[in-house]
């Protein structure tokens, strides 16, 4: 039953990502990925506020929110392309920009969420 909770947040969070992917960077016309960077850090978020509450949450909602919806939200495979697609560009110093604004921004946004997700127990 477990695979259908994650299926059910999947499909949720994949069309989530690909719109509000779309949406930011449609505002942008640099190189830099903003739009993975964007859903890649709200996902981070959201899961670190799925563990912080884990316990509360259950196994359902941890799949469903966060196997499924974080899973689908955010992209490893995304964030790979874009950063050899920029090294492949180019533009080598804003792809290691993106690698390490990535790492900091979605590791400071997991802890922001595992605070908040303490507070709200």
């Amino acid at each position: 039953m477990s695979v259908l909770w994650v299926a059910l947040g999947a499909a949720v969070g994949a069309p989530l990502r690909y719109l509000t992917d779309r949406a930011v960077q449609s505002r942008h016309a640099s190189a830099f990925p903003w739009g993975t960077l964007t859903v890649n850090v709200a996902g981070s978020f959201v899961l670190g506020v799925v563990v912080a509450a884990a316990a509360v949450l259950g196994p359902v909602t941890q799949a469903v929110v966060g196997t499924g919806f974080c899973g689908a939200l955010s992209t490893y495979s995304t964030f790979s392309y874009e950063t050899f697609s920029l090294t492949g560009r180019g533009r080598s110093l804003v792809a290691l920009a993106y690698v390490v604004g990535s790492v900091l921004a979605g590791l400071g946004a997991a802890a922001a969420g595992f605070v908040i997700g303490r507070l709200l127990l």
